[in-house]
């Protein structure tokens, strides 16, 4: 069995880094990734699609130092669903992405100024993308 994701996109907020009681790093932030395609009457449409993502220990400090809104990226991880009960007693639910690998996309400053063409292709050529494969 196989449980492994491999997303591409853009953060819709700047990491949130906390500390377990052991003293863990725990990094949450969502990314967005987008399909296109083309209806049956020609309109071009668009469905977002929004990820909840979890990356822990160094892999965690290393996505709060440099990671911020907006910044395009590579995420490899594994599908997960926590269950709780909240405040009132209600059972809740959660799907996640674990990540285990985390890869910046674009130019160092992607998420103020887009990067130059050149630069997007090379480093996109890096992880065996083409440009079409990207969902913005």
């Amino acid at each position: 069995m196989v449980n492994r994701v491999f997303l591409i996109g853009r953060l819709g907020r700047d990491p949130e880094i906390r500390h377990t009681t052991s003293g863990s790093a725990v990094a949450n932030f969502s990314i967005a990734t987008d399909e296109r395609w083309t209806d049956s009457e020609g309109n071009r449409q668009t469905r977002t699609e929004w990820h909840n993502i979890v990356a822990w220990r160094k892999l965690a400090e290393i996505c709060g130092q440099y990671l911020r809104k907006g910044r395009l990226v590579f995420i490899e991880g594994r599908i997960q669903t926590r269950e709780w009960d909240d405040r009132d007693g209600n059972k809740r639910r959660t799907t996640e992405i674990v990540a285990s690998n985390m890869q910046m996309l674009g130019g160092r400053g992607d998420a103020d100024e887009p990067s130059r063409p050149q630069d997007q292709q090379q480093n996109n050529m890096e992880i065996g993308i083409t440009d079409d494969d990207i969902p913005f």
